[in-house]
């Protein structure tokens, strides 16, 4: 099972892995944008940034919508929670394992001590 979850994780990490589709979550965070518009702000080729559009889609982060010759993008933000929840049960995790150190170490100290 946890397998599985992780492996639901790999493609939203994956497309949360490069700036330029970072940059895109953010535009799109205060609403739908063409794709003309979103493609402007990056220094390439309207045929290699629809290569993240799909990327972002494919891992469920955005959709599209095509009216006419305009295809629009909007967010998907509750697909970012798997990834937030992932990494807050991490940083728990990893919290605890910090304050068992720390227990250990001051155990260790005051045993000196003695």
């Amino acid at each position: 099972m946890a397998n599985q979850a992780q492996d639901d994780l790999s493609p939203l990490f994956a497309a949360l892995a490069d700036p330029t589709r970072r940059a895109v979550i953010k535009a799109l965070s205060s609403g739908p944008r063409p794709v003309s518009h979103l493609a402007e702000a990056h220094d390439m080729a309207l045929p290699s940034f629809l290569k993240h559009i799909d990327k972002l889609e494919r891992a469920g982060v955005i959709a599209t919508q095509k009216s006419g010759r305009v295809r629009t993008c909007h967010l998907h933000a509750d697909a970012l929670a798997p990834a937030q929840d992932w990494l807050a049960q991490e940083a728990k995790q990893w919290g605890d394992a910090l304050d068992r150190l720390s227990a250990h170490l001051d155990a260790v100290k005051q045993e000196k001590k003695i």
